[in-house]
């Protein structure tokens, strides 16, 4: 069987205030887009914990101190042609140095219809 890949899941995680921003900036970049919707997303509540070394800038909590955060979980889909785009999109409103961004190859259902 060969895939070829033409989707990708994009999740990033963010303090639950900067869900909405970060969700309709993707939405614009063009995520999001499933048949005839767009601005298509998952959101979930969970919780965060890192703990930033004498180098970072946390936004949240305090240098070398164990913080944990109420945070939102953002899923979205992606067309494998701008998830450049959209990285960026996420970069230039996610307040956190370094946001945890996870990317998943989709496979396409028709795939296992044929």
């Amino acid at each position: 069987m060969n895939i070829d890949v033409k989707k990708v899941k994009i999740i990033v995680t963010a303090p639950l205030e900067n869900a909405e921003e970060i969700r309709t900036v993707l939405g614009d970049a063009g995520t999001g887009i499933i048949g005839n919707y767009s601005y298509c997303s998952m959101t979930t509540d969970c919780m965060g914990m890192f703990k930033g070394n004498e180098s970072s800038n946390p936004y949240i909590g305090t240098k070398n101190l164990l913080e944990t955060v109420k945070e939102a979980k953002i899923e979205v889909q992606c067309d494998i042609e701008n998830v450049k785009h959209a990285l960026q999109k996420i970069r230039a409103v996610h307040p956190y140095e370094e946001p945890c961004i996870e990317i998943y190859p989709l496979i396409d259902e028709s795939v296992f219809m044929n």
